[in-house]
């Protein structure tokens, strides 16, 4: 019994555009990546495409703040190894070479003449609104659209492969730390007029308006996830009816008294198998199919919950 495997990005749209040889050429950078740091580039230009696309960003700047998503952690390439995979929290002296892999990505961007319209990606995808961000403490006026939806698709990925998610279930604790992030915190340290710093004093971190399109995406995905395992849970339930079916006619059998009756229900018991079972374990599987049809329900069940918990947050 085959059991299928939800995938968080499965359902991005970004397969539909033709990435031309240039952009093939972007997009090979990530294979010189360590493999974790590759998926988690891939997950955000997916979600950032798909991002860009609820926000109805025309085509062109979509592809665009794609690739830059695909390269917003092209930096990373050289910092070391006992920093980038590093299990447990950094030192601060550790954090801080990890946050020069924004201007190491930007640098090696710039340096390429291929890479150079995509700087953006790498140097801006850890700014915040507020100036709380790095590497240069923009603020919301400074730091270019493509940035701010990056920086929510990378929270969100960076967040969610780290609780190992393998179902949106509990995904709307995922969205709330988002969600603080949309709100004002501790006023940054900043050196504008007054005015100014009144202004940024009332920012979060990540852009509302984004966080809440995110929303939008992730109800979709649920949508999705459940549409996906209805799917699997019908299967189960012809699979079941069969067995229902093959336990019929051996109690028919049993009780029959006539050798041609017992090799007629004999028969048609055998017409139900399937290639893997026997007379002999259909008891077992049937068992295995019914906790497998019990446990999707359930899912789907709190799915539905999950929906209802997101569509009552607000950013």
């Amino acid at each position: 019994m085959k059991q299928p495997e939800f995938d968080f990005y499965d359902k991005t749209s970004l397969k539909s555009y033709n990435l031309d040889k240039t952009m093939r050429y972007q997009l090979d950078m990530l294979d010189t990546l360590d493999v974790f740091t590759r998926k988690h580039c891939e997950n955000v230009a997916s979600l950032t495409c798909r991002l860009c696309e609820y926000l109805h960003c025309n085509k062109g700047f979509t592809e665009y703040c794609t690739i830059c998503a695909y390269l917003h952690d092209i930096g990373k390439l050289f910092i070391p190894p006992a920093i980038l995979q590093k299990p447990g929290k950094l030192t601060d002296e550790e954090y801080a070479v990890m946050k020069t892999h924004t201007t190491l990505g930007y640098e090696m961007c710039m340096k390429d003449l291929k890479l150079r319209p995509y700087a953006a990606g790498p140097l801006y995808h850890h700014e915040a609104l507020n100036g709380a961000g790095y590497p240069q403490g923009l603020t919301k006026k400074d730091i270019p659209y493509e940035g701010q939806i990056i920086r929510v698709a990378d929270e969100y990925d960076a967040i969610v492969s780290k609780r190992q998610y393998k179902s949106h279930v509990g995904i709307s604790d995922t969205l709330k730390i988002l969600i603080d992030e949309t709100k004002p915190s501790i006023t940054p340290d900043y050196s504008g007029s007054l005015n100014q710093l009144a202004e940024e004093a009332k920012l979060g971190k990540s852009n509302p308006v984004i966080v809440r399109t995110l929303f939008k995406v992730v109800i979709d995905d649920i949508g999705y996830e459940i549409t996906c395992t209805q799917s699997y849970v019908d299967s189960l339930e012809e699979d079941i009816k069969r067995f229902k079916q093959i336990e019929k006619y051996r109690e028919k059998m049993e009780k029959a008294k006539k050798e041609k009756d017992k090799n007629y229900y004999l028969e048609g018991m055998k017409l139900l198998l399937k290639p893997g079972e026997t007379l002999e374990n259909t008891k077992e599987i049937y068992q295995e199919y019914i906790e497998a049809y019990n446990t999707r329900k359930a899912i789907i069940d709190k799915l539905y919950s999950e929906i209802k918990s997101i569509k009552k947050l607000h950013v």
